[in-house]
Formats: structure tokens, sequence, C-alpha cells
């Protein structure tokens, strides 16, 4: 195999910083399946990792990316074969293992999934592990009990990936969403993906009561902090929230009010390191009766040159919804 491009993310004395190298075969990280990456995707944790925003790397140097989507090339895991096509999402990838910004991958094969027969490779990416968490969200509010006739359903961080996607797949089936969000300018978007009602973080009170007004049988927040203190204290009786992110802090202030007195359920998402079965799940659903209708709108293509130029956008709070990363240029992959 010749040399190869890739995104590696290294530190030194100045800090963390990612930059386009030639890495070869050896140089990967040990695993059963190697892919021919075609797509990544850009998540807000990639851009946290490559900047050293954040403490997300755990060794250097550690190609970047939490997604990737390809070919396999060889499989040493009987499941596999050349040829088949295949997504890995999460686990150590981009984080303590070479991930998805190389035009090749060697994973374990507990890692890997077929590509769903109804998704091409890009809609795979466009999905990745925001698609992934927001369907582990739904089936663990329907789980227990969420339904669309119970009552509206609040996202928050609305024009992330997460957000964006969960949106689209809860108003697909048939539930009221309302979003919300610190972008006004995003109101139309939204609502063009399925949100019957957009709501700015202006319009949240300043003092959290322990119990408020029931408003919310069930919210998927992505941000944590205050916000989920507030959703607790407005559920209603019975309602489900989903905590999967943190961009507002990772203390919460609340009471055990919602809990006892209105039997609201608090439940954490991590799909990081969830099992295969919760996986197998998810993505069938993200290929069956939770596929977005408005993926189109949701995610974009982006060569693999403007990497750096899309983690400073994410960054500054300018993206929205999904960006698909194109790594390797082959007759059959394209930019959408």
């Amino acid at each position: 195999m010749k040399p190869f491009r890739a995104f590696l993310v290294t530190q030194n004395q100045n800090g963390i910083c990612g930059n386009f190298v030639q890495l070869d075969e050896s140089q990967l990280d040990a695993g059963d399946v190697l892919i021919r990456v075609q797509y990544s995707s850009v998540n807000y944790k990639d851009a946290l990792a490559a900047t050293g925003q954040g403490r997300i790397i755990k060794r250097f140097p550690c190609v970047g990316g939490i997604d990737l989507a390809g070919t396999v090339v060889r499989s040493g895991a009987p499941r596999f074969k050349p040829g088949d096509k295949v997504i890995a999402t999460s686990y150590d990838l981009g984080v303590a293992h070479h991930g998805g910004y190389a035009e090749y991958a060697l994973v374990p094969g507990g890692w890997v999934l077929p590509l769903p027969e109804s998704l091409s490779l890009f809609e795979a990416m466009a999905l990745g592990t925001a698609g992934l968490t927001a369907a582990m969200a739904i089936n663990r509010m329907e789980d227990n009990g969420l339904r669309p006739e119970a009552g509206p359903v609040l996202v928050t961080g609305a024009t992330g990936g997460v957000g964006s996607l969960a949106i689209d797949m809860l108003a697909g089936r048939g539930y009221e969403v309302v979003a919300l969000t610190g972008k006004a300018a995003q109101g139309d978007w939204l609502r063009s993906l399925g949100a019957a009602r957009v709501m700015l973080r202006s319009e949240l009170p300043s003092d959290i009561k322990p119990l408020d007004k029931g408003l919310w049988a069930g919210a998927v927040d992505n941000v944590g902090g205050e916000t989920l203190a507030w959703l607790l204290s407005t559920a209603k009786p019975t309602g489900v929230i989903t905590s999967i992110g943190l961009a507002a802090g990772t203390a919460l202030n609340t009471t055990v009010m919602p809990f006892v007195l209105r039997g609201v359920s608090l439940l954490g998402i991590d799909s990081g390191y969830a099992g295969f079965a919760v996986r197998e799940r998810a993505w069938s659903r993200l290929a069956g009766d939770l596929r977005p209708r408005h993926l189109d709108k949701i995610a974009r293509g982006q060569p693999f040159d403007m990497l750096p130029q899309v983690f400073e956008e994410l960054l500054a709070g300018r993206a929205h919804g999904r960006t698909v990363l194109q790594v390797a240029w082959t007759d059959n992959v394209s930019v959408h």
C-alpha cells in the first residue's frame, strides 16, 4: 500500500495541533478490519480534540475523526469480507485509536457495522455519531412510555448535529417538536425540519423553580447545566428527559421534586461505548422509521482539505447541521 493522507493530531511544547501528513499501513493501530475510508464527519468533539480546546484525546499522536464509512480492503473478522461497505463510530476512534480522518483505517472488528442497505456511505456519515445518539435517545424515551399523544417534546441545542437530526426524526414520528436555540436566524431552517415552534434561549427564566408548570412530555437535551435543571422542573407528569451533552456546564442544580412528585425520568445517553445490540437497533431504525426526511437540508459535503476551516466554523458557532467530510477521491465517491 502506498503512503496515504491523514489528519494527525499531535502535542508539543506549544500545545495541541492537527496537520495533514503522510502515513503508511505500519503506522496504523492494531485491528482486524482494514477499511478504505470514503467519508467521515465533523462533530463538535472532533473540533475540540484537534484544536486542544477540550481534553478529548487520550494519546498522541492520534488521527482524528470519531466516525468513518468506507469499503473493507482486508478482514480478519469473519463477519466482513473485502468489498463490504461498512461504518464505524465512536468507541476509541479519534481519541485513543487512529480515526476516520485518514484514507485508511485499521479497526477492531467489534467496532464495525455493515452499512444498512437503504443508506449510502454519504448518508451514513450525515447521520454518524450524532444520528446514533439521537436514535438512542428516542429509543430510550419510547421504551419509557413516550408517545406523540403525550405532549410536546423539546430539543435543546437545536441547530447542532444531534439536535437537528432529533427534530427531523421526532417530527417524522408524529411528535409535536419544539426547538430551543440561541440562533434566532436559524428559526425558519428549524421549522423546515419539522419544528412546530422555535424558542430562544433568551426566553428562559433566570430564576428556576424547583417545580414549575408542566410543559414537556419529553426532551432531548444537548446542553446540560441550568437548561437541564429548567427542563426537569417543567416536565409533565411521567415526562422523560434524555441527557446527551454538557455544552452549558456539568453542574446540575435541581431537587428531587420532579422525580418524586411527577415521576419524571432522567435518562443518560452514551453513544461512545454503547454495546453492539444498542447500536444495531439504533442503526436499524435510522435506516427505517427514524430515517430523516430532510437529510439534504441538514448535511453538507466538504472536501478533506477544508477540515481546519470546518473546525473553525464549528467552534465559532457559525455552523449548523452536519458536515460530511470526503476523505478519499475515487470514481464512486462524490461530494454531495
